[in-house]
């Protein structure tokens, strides 16, 4: 299970890896925390006028051609995107957003769907959200409630037979170690590369969690890819998502990354499998 803030989150953060379980024969789940009514559209060739004033069902309509290009499953949490708030100070979060939920009542919903679907792993954001937009920050804090609430079957009475998924990992995607090799890699192509200004801002970035598995999924890519595009008011085509070829991806780092958090089952570090260590545990 793969708990995102926004619908176009799960096909920029670990959609290769989804894709390549799902063709090992593993039930996936997406669970959507928004709608991602507030977010901005980013390509400019969707800018019109009909798609700004249907932005909710244009985006739940994009989320829908991802899951099936992705072959998962996928629910919402119904909540409303909080927007991101910029300025100096920042203004105060629209009222009734997920951002401002309350603890309980934001998890109680994940915590039914981890009951129903009964996952062994989850996969979120740290508790900087990755990037510290409000709505990745909450779903980093109702997913670590849902992860050890949902096997408590004092907690959340009401959303089903108690279950307690195994393994929590938090998304390392855009790695310092990553986003340098293939800085390299693109300039060793002779290509330019699309990662000066992100060198940039790492250098200032806080300490990262340590990465403690690399999942291959490189035959994959072209499906990550595919879903991000379905995603087309979030993701222009021409932009910064496509501008390293997917040979020199695959050469470079051909997996996604991520931070072990919680286990439950006894796993070697550094793994290459999301599974590691359950599958033992389940053929008991």
């Amino acid at each position: 299970m793969a708990v995102h803030a926004h619908p176009d989150d799960e096909s920029s953060k670990g959609a290769a890896t989804m894709a390549r379980y799902v063709a090992d024969g593993v039930e996936v789940m997406v669970v959507t925390c928004t709608g991602g009514e507030r977010g901005s559209i980013l390509n400019p060739a969707m800018e019109r006028p009909e798609i700004e004033a249907n932005i909710g069902r244009v985006r739940n309509e994009e989320m829908a051609r991802a899951r099936e290009i992705l072959g998962v499953e996928q629910r919402w949490l119904g909540f409303v995107d909080s927007g991101f708030p910029e300025g100096d100070p920042l203004p105060p979060l629209p009222e009734g957003c997920f951002a401002l939920e309350p603890l309980d009542a934001a998890s109680e919903p994940l915590v039914r769907i981890v009951r129903e679907f009964r996952p062994h792993v989850i996969l979120t954001y740290d508790e900087r959200g990755g990037y510290p937009h409000p709505d990745h920050v909450k779903c980093h804090e109702v997913s670590v409630e849902a992860f050890e609430a949902a096997g408590d079957p004092e907690r959340y009475p009401g959303t089903g037979d108690p279950w307690q998924p195994l393994k929590l990992y938090y998304h390392m995607t855009f790695t310092k170690e990553r986003t340098l090799t293939l800085h390299r890699a693109m300039l060793d192509a002779g290509l330019e590369s699309p990662y000066e200004d992100w060198i940039k801002r790492l250098e200032d970035a806080p300490p990262q969690w340590e990465v403690t598995t690399r999942v291959p999924c490189g035959d994959f890519f072209e499906t990550r890819d595919r879903a991000l595009l379905a995603h087309a008011t979030q993701i222009d085509p021409n932009g910064f998502w496509f501008a390293v070829p997917l040979d020199v991806q695959r050469e470079a780092w051909p997996t996604e990354d991520y931070h072990l958090a919680r286990s439950l089952v006894d796993t070697e570090l550094p793994e290459d499998d999301l599974f590691a260590g359950v599958r033992e545990k389940v053929s008991l």
